[in-house]
């Protein structure tokens, strides 16, 4: 991967409490890298009505979504089972969804009552202003988005919401982060695959990808917000534990390795 990436995974290690040596050659292991992103067009890109149309944006997301559509597909397959792709909605401010009304405020989300994925345009750059620049940033919450569909088509999604609206709001928090951490070693699955069939990863993209998971961290944006980090306000996982089921997604390949759930002792 290179000295530069070394150092960043090295350093990144040292910040978050995870453990680099698990990344270091991991693109060597995978079959290398200097695919580049944009090659596949993924069918499911919609605008919403009040979003002003930039091509740019429009290409890559619906490389990224291609991306995942080939990848999961295969997946899938491997498990005997056929995959439903979602659809991906760019917006602009708020947008109609079957999970109600939502603002770009909220950020990118998953609704499992439409099967859809809907990002705000603004966000990316809101992205770059957190300190995560990069499009491999950018396709780690795209990847992110997706595995939710994924935890929807796999029944999770249902049998969180349901064991959410019969605990505390602490019990509730806890679940969202177990959830959301899935998501991330989901997204980490998803690149395992990807790079071993297209060599999609150029240098510095993991470290890319890496840092977006450690900027959206609970710890830090609640720094950022002046508040001071407890566990109990997370919904999401800290920096450190997104990156780590980041990683264990990336470096194992199997969505078996990423049963958050049974780790922390929760029964869905």
């Amino acid at each position: 991967m290179g000295g530069l990436m070394t150092i960043g995974l090295m350093v990144a290690g040292l910040v978050f409490g995870f453990n680099p040596s698990k990344l270091i050659g991991l693109t060597n292991s995978l079959g290398g890298g200097g695919g580049g992103l944009g090659l596949p067009t993924g069918g499911g890109v919609e605008y919403d009505a009040n979003a002003a149309k930039n091509d740019e944006d429009a290409q890559f997301v619906s490389a990224i979504l291609g991306y995942t559509e080939d990848t999961w597909t295969q997946v899938f397959k491997s498990y005997g089972a056929k995959y439903q792709p979602p659809k991906l909605v760019m917006f602009e401010k708020s947008v109609r969804s079957a999970c109600g009304t939502q603002s770009s405020a909220a950020g990118p989300f998953y609704c499992p009552g439409d099967n859809q994925v809907y990002i705000d345009l603004d966000f990316f750059r809101e992205l770059k202003k957190m300190g995560a620049p990069g499009d491999f940033a950018r396709a780690y919450v795209i990847g992110h988005e997706v595995a939710h569909h994924i935890q929807n088509l796999q029944g999770i999604s249902m049998k969180v919401q349901r064991q959410q609206r019969q605990v505390s709001k602490t019990q509730a928090n806890r679940l969202s982060v177990l959830t959301e951490l899935q998501a991330d070693c989901y997204a980490g699955v998803w690149v395992h695959h990807t790079q071993k069939r297209t060599k999609f990863l150029e240098l510095g993209d993991l470290e890319e990808g890496l840092n977006a998971a450690a900027q959206i961290g609970d710890d830090v944006l609640l720094r950022k917000a002046g508040h001071t980090p407890h566990e109990s306000m997370y919904t999401h996982g800290s920096a450190a534990q997104r990156q780590e089921w980041f990683t264990k997604g990336i470096q194992f390949g199997d969505m078996r390795q990423c049963d958050t759930f049974g780790l922390a002792g929760v029964s869905l």
